[in-house]
């Protein structure tokens, strides 16, 4: 075995393709793995709020509002961020509605996520920062898993690298014909072709990790400090876009640029610094908030010990 060899067996292969097809329908590992983090999201939710006092099944009511503004709030901010990708000369608009490609923002889903979330625990009755502290950790390990989605779509990347666990990328052609290349999510790495700058470090990885950190994080503080009226939401916030600055510095695909800097690096450090400001201002509010008041007003009435009792 020459050493060359040896190299490329250190790193890390790509998927050969994001999509496979069973029968007429495909079948995208960006989609699978966005739907798997938000069945774990609110399994993780719903477990956490009623522990903390809350009604079972309030998080899947919330999820009905939270999710769709989420996704059209993450598609949305895609979208305008990279408007070039969609809008100008050669370009098809009707692209921008084909979210199955990929290209959620985050700060678009949270922010009209968070809409929606208020919406719902407006119906039900319930602080809505009390309700975000709760769904915070499963969030950021959905986020983990929506990185998987990146691997399979070979995306989100950074520089040339040597370490033994850099990324292999290959370049991918068009499935009906393999003499057409096609880096998109639909295409199909016939050969395993290295691209020029193959291996690169795996950011996608990085980001994958430091959230499950976040998660972790944000469940231990969560328990030592009692954490109530959305701390812990912004605990996860600050320790997400901590990590997601220097990850954005690390990336070498295509993306708008303000400065000199990517706009998500920008958005990342004010982010960060508007978390945290709100974890130590929110600290004045006092204890976390009442197990009844995170009751929703259209739940079974229950006694001291917690059992339901009979309506009257």
């Amino acid at each position: 075995m020459n050493s060359a060899s040896a190299v490329f067996l250190a790193t890390i292969p790509s998927p050969d393709r994001g999509v496979w097809h069973l029968g007429p329908i495909p079948i995208r590992a960006y989609a699978l793995c966005i739907i798997a983090g938000i069945v774990l999201a609110i399994w993780w939710g719903d477990r956490r709020w009623v522990q903390r006092g809350g009604t079972k099944g309030t998080v899947v009511d919330i999820a009905v509002w939270a999710v769709p503004f989420g996704l059209v709030g993450g598609r949305l901010y895609h979208v305008i961020t990279d408007s070039w990708r969609y809008f100008g000369e050669g370009k098809d608009p009707v692209k921008a509605l084909y979210i199955w490609d990929g290209g959620l923002g985050i700060w678009g889903a949270i922010a009209l996520g968070a809409v929606g979330a208020w919406i719902g625990c407006r119906r039900k009755g319930i602080p809505l920062p009390a309700m975000a502290d709760a769904i915070a950790p499963g969030i950021v390990a959905a986020q983990a898993i929506g990185r998987l989605g990146n691997y399979f779509n070979q995306e989100l990347y950074g520089a040339h690298t040597t370490l033994p666990w850099g990324l292999e990328i290959y370049q991918r052609f068009d499935p009906n014909n393999p003499s057409i290349p096609d880096q998109g999510p639909n295409g199909i790495a016939f050969g395993h072709i290295p691209l020029a700058d193959s291996p690169v470090h795996p950011t996608f990885l990085y980001e994958l990790i430091w959230n499950l950190l976040i998660a972790a994080l944000v469940v231990y503080a969560d328990r030592k400090l009692r954490l109530g009226h959305g701390r812990a939401f912004a605990l996860y916030v600050a320790g997400y876009t901590l990590g997601r600055f220097w990850v954005e510095l690390m990336r070498t695909d295509d993306a708008s640029h303000i400065l000199g800097l990517r706009v998500n690096t920008w958005v990342s450090g004010l982010v960060f610094l508007g978390a945290m400001v709100y974890f130590f201002a929110a600290q004045r509010r006092g204890p976390r908030e009442e197990p009844e008041r995170l009751r929703s007003k259209d739940a079974e009435p229950v006694d001291d010990d917690g059992k339901v009792t009979d309506r009257k």
